[in-house]
């Protein structure tokens, strides 16, 4: 699988933007701040419908323009597939899927499978738990599309049971510790019934996915730094319920979820040095990279600004895990940086006579 073609229209910096690309190594390059992560920003969000970079669609939206579109030709076993997608900020977002459109922007999942390393992902060792579960969900859904919806339809389902929660929790407060009645919290037992459900899905995929990863990642480490079911957590939902409706907000379920992240028996979290940091963000990214590989369709594989990043060695190390990949696409601010076996085809990326940023093929 690879891509093709990129085309932008009021992304980010580019008011418009026609990209070839080839299999194989492509570097993109130029000074920062002048659009190279916007690039592949874009061919991320065809992935995922998300961006690593923020959370929000708007700063996606070139300023002073309404929506911003990304036209993606992928490749794969011959054959060619165009994604459309128009991002409208505040609006629901329109997807085109060779040319027809989609019901739900969400029906592209799964046209392309990518695997993003950026310096970010720094996060993924020492963020916040909110990080790691966001790397399961989008390694799952490029799996098991599904689970997009599964994933929509828990947040849908927590997004009312707290305001529920949080109804009662005011109404008290208020009107004293007694004023809620049973009657306020009439329909609790329902909502717990479909977040149960929809959130034993999400736990179960996880705890499956961790399984398979388990294996790949043990092996990318390495090589960089030389089920609960739906009744448990009914049950678990009821214990806590006095706890819930005291503060207000649902305290169980996989919104609360962390990935344990050891090395050497301890958490790599306010444990691992900044090297071995990086090596066990990178060595996530690569065992996703794997995982999905061995599941049939080889991914697209990014890296942004990583290799600044890098000692020598790990660059080194790095180049080699992935040099055969069927699609690497590099950004870098300084050629040099970029280790020799991953310097393919290269691509100027600066700022355009009309304004904005351009991009031009060099080599």
């Amino acid at each position: 699988m690879y891509v093709r073609r990129l085309e932008l229209h009021d992304f980010r910096s580019y008011i418009e933007a026609e990209v070839d690309l080839d299999p194989g190594s492509s570097v993109l390059m130029g000074p920062n701040g002048h659009g190279k992560t916007n690039l592949v920003e874009a061919i991320g969000y065809v992935a995922t419908l998300g961006s690593h970079r923020v959370a929000t669609e708007a700063p996606l939206v070139r300023e002073g323009a309404q929506r911003a579109v990304i036209r993606c030709t992928i490749v794969h076993d011959g054959r060619e597939l165009l994604v459309e997608l128009e991002i409208a900020p505040g609006k629901a977002n329109r997807a085109r899927i060779g040319r027809a459109p989609a019901t739900r922007a969400r029906d592209v999942l799964g046209a392309l499978r990518l695997v993003l390393f950026a310096p970010e992902d720094l996060a993924l060792v020492r963020g916040d738990p909110a990080e790691r579960r966001r790397y399961l969900d989008d390694l799952l859904v490029q799996r098991q599309p599904r689970f997009a919806g599964v994933r929509a339809d828990y947040d849908r389902v927590l997004k009312q049971r707290n305001a529920l929660l949080r109804t009662a929790f005011l109404a008290r407060k208020v009107n004293g510790r007694n004023a809620a009645g049973a009657n306020d919290l009439s329909t609790l037992d329902v909502w717990d019934l479909h977040l149960a459900g929809y959130g034993a899905q999400l736990v179960g995929a996880r705890l499956d996915l961790c399984a398979a990863l388990g294996t790949h990642l043990a092996k990318s480490y390495d090589a960089v730094s030389a089920g609960r079911g739906e009744a448990q957590l009914q049950a678990a939902l009821v214990a806590a319920r006095p706890s819930e409706v005291e503060r207000g907000v649902t305290l169980v379920g996989p919104h609360r979820d962390d990935l344990a992240l050891t090395l050497r028996d301890l958490p790599a979290k306010g444990y691992a040095s900044h090297g071995e940091s990086w090596s066990f963000a990178l060595a996530l990214r690569l065992a996703s990279y794997e995982l999905l590989r061995a599941e049939g369709i080889e991914p697209v594989l990014v890296l942004d600004d990583v290799f600044a990043e890098l000692d020598s060695g790990r660059r080194e190390r790095l180049a080699e895990l992935v040099g055969g990949a069927s699609q690497v696409l590099v950004t870098c601010a300084v050629p040099e940086d970029v280790p020799a076996s991953l310097r393919g085809a290269r691509y100027a990326v600066g700022d355009a006579v009309s304004g904005g940023s351009s991009v031009s093929r060099v080599d």
